[in-house]
């Protein structure tokens, strides 16, 4: 599978294998950094588990961990124009630290 991606009059193609183009399911993120890089593990944390299971790591630069935040928020704008607000539940609410469902920085712990 080719997904293909546009900047600055440039075609980017990237290739995704099969394994990788189903994904993988994520209610959880722990995110870390020291002054070289960002570390976000994606876990998934289901009832009757007595702990989330780490699914996938990825680590990235500093200035590549701000461009992710920033491509995300630009995404988040474009989704909530053409669906409306995402709306936080009660048990949901973001806070400074996010158990599950949520995702946010700790410097060298759990999010």
């Amino acid at each position: 599978m080719e997904d293909q991606n546009t900047k600055k009059g440039n075609t980017l193609s990237i290739e995704v294998k099969p394994e990788v183009a189903k994904g993988i399911y994520s209610n959880l993120a722990v995110i870390t950094h020291s002054p070289a890089e960002f570390v976000v593990d994606f876990a998934s944390m289901l009832p009757g588990f007595s702990k989330p299971e780490v699914l996938s790591r990825v680590i990235m630069t500093p200035e590549n961990a701000k461009k992710l935040m920033l491509a995300l928020q630009d995404n988040v704008n474009k989704y909530e124009n053409q669906f409306g607000t995402i709306q936080f539940g009660p048990e949901n609410k973001p806070t400074a630290t996010f158990p599950m469902g949520g995702f946010g920085p700790k410097n060298g712990g759990i999010s």
